[in-house]
């Protein structure tokens, strides 16, 4: 049997970037399309503060249709899933019948995505789930991803954080309590190399601002 034909839950980060490569790796489906959330008002993702740009330059190092989901800031729970709802019907109306998903080990959002999607006819995937968070983030560096830190939460890390590259040395100086892979929200990353392009990107780290309670590092394509 040939495999499903999937979209990716993509965040421009390690995770969601990890999980594609064992979902290739171990034939799991045929990822065509990166589904991602933006900001309007900002030409970021969601959360994770990666400009469009560089958003853009992801999807076409994976080989990947992009589908992009703009969201109003602030955006509501409602107009949130009003608009995933479409972008739902958008993955159906290509034949796309499961979703992958980079989740670690919260059961609230990985119960969240399964209700939401239960009943749309696509079936979501968590080819990470489970693993050990410390060992993971060892063998995404292993693999070769090139990551770098984009968004910190203040209240977890400090500012100073944002901006370094995802290796032995920030696993290092993690403060006792933060997540090797910051499943906790304490960071988000964003992937500019690695086995899953076909191509590094390569970037220079822009101005860190802090908004919200969170510092952002500007990552720039060249």
């Amino acid at each position: 049997m040939s495999a499903p034909r999937a979209a990716l839950s993509w965040s421009s980060g390690k995770d969601c970037a990890f999980a594609l490569h064992e979902t290739r790796r171990q034939g799991l489906a045929d990822v065509v399309a990166a589904l991602t959330t933006t900001h309007d008002a900002t030409g970021t993702v969601a959360m994770h503060g990666t400009r469009n740009e560089l958003l853009t330059r992801q999807v076409a190092a994976m080989g990947l249709e992009q589908i992009t989901v703009p969201l109003p800031w602030p955006c509501s729970n409602a107009d949130y899933e009003a608009r995933m709802e479409t972008a739902v019907a958008q993955l159906k109306s290509h034949g796309i019948t499961h979703m992958i998903f980079g989740d670690l080990f919260l059961e609230d959002v990985r119960q969240y995505r399964e209700a939401k999607l239960a009943g749309t006819g696509i079936t979501p995937l968590f080819p990470l789930w489970g693993r050990d968070t410390a060992a993971l983030a060892r063998e995404m560096i292993a693999q070769g991803f090139d990551t770098r830190i984009v968004t910190v939460d203040l209240a977890k890390l400090d500012a100073s954080f944002a901006g370094r590259k995802f290796d032995e040395s920030f696993l290092a100086d993690l403060p006792p309590g933060i997540d090797p892979c910051g499943e906790n929200g304490e960071f988000h990353t964003a992937v500019v190399a690695g086995p899953i392009f076909d191509a590094p990107i390569p970037v220079q780290t822009g101005e860190t601002t802090t908004r919200d309670g969170f510092a952002y590092a500007d990552l720039i394509p060249c």
